[in-house]
């Protein structure tokens, strides 16, 4: 009995935890696009690093839908990818990369994930690429952290954003952990946090020491 009531309370807060993540997660990108659009450029971000998130983003979405997991394990999911593709156009843009080759790969991206929802696609492919969303994903982020690190400039990266995304992914490794221990997931988020906390950091390392000053007066 003792054990239930346990069970239920840690359930519980694992609820709780995912609410708050998928809150957060309305916001996740907002800030990296209104500081983008702010700035009027996009030096620092890299194209590649992004296009390679959105594909774990979409590939982890779809393997939870098809596997029938509990809704507020991922519905960060499909709240981020809309945040992703804006961010991704506001990208484009300012770098002057929109063009027939653009248009073409946002066919090839939408036609996949209705590929992949719908169940056109073998959930079968699904079982198999989603082991590969954990060195995709990391090396997007790895990508960004080398361009940051390189440029040394991340005027236009939002630190607030990459924090975000540090703690929705912590608090993951826990809601997975009590809803389905599922290994290949649990795996994804633990390297994610690392990742996202560095990029945070160096965010704020190279960020122009005005707007470090403003951080700081608004903490």
């Amino acid at each position: 009995m003792i054990l239930k009531e346990e069970f239920s309370y840690v359930q519980l807060f694992s609820d709780f935890l995912s609410i708050i993540t998928i809150s957060l997660c309305f916001v996740l990108k907002i800030p990296q696009i209104i500081n983008i659009l702010k700035v009027k450029n996009a030096t620092g971000m890299n194209t590649v690093g992004l296009l390679m998130e959105l594909s774990s983003y979409t590939i982890m979405m779809s393997y939870n839908y098809r596997n029938g997991y509990a809704i507020l394990t991922y519905l960060e999911y499909p709240i981020i990818l809309v945040q992703e593709l804006i961010l991704i156009l506001c990208v484009l843009y300012y770098n002057k990369q929109l063009g027939l080759a653009s248009v073409f790969g946002a066919g090839l991206y939408f036609s996949a994930l209705f590929g992949f929802l719908s169940g056109i696609i073998p959930r079968e492919l699904l079982t198999f690429l989603v082991p590969f969303c954990t060195p995709v994903g990391a090396s997007s982020k790895v990508v960004q952290l080398l361009t940051i690190l390189k440029s040394k400039n991340s005027e236009c990266i939002s630190v607030l954003t990459w924090f975000i995304s540090a703690f929705t992914n912590l608090t993951r490794v826990f809601t997975i952990f009590v809803d389905s221990a599922d290994v290949t997931l649990l795996l994804n988020f633990i390297v994610n946090v690392s990742l996202s906390s560095s990029i945070m950091i160096a965010a704020y390392y190279y960020k122009p020491a005005k707007e470090v000053s403003k951080m700081k007066k608004a903490d």
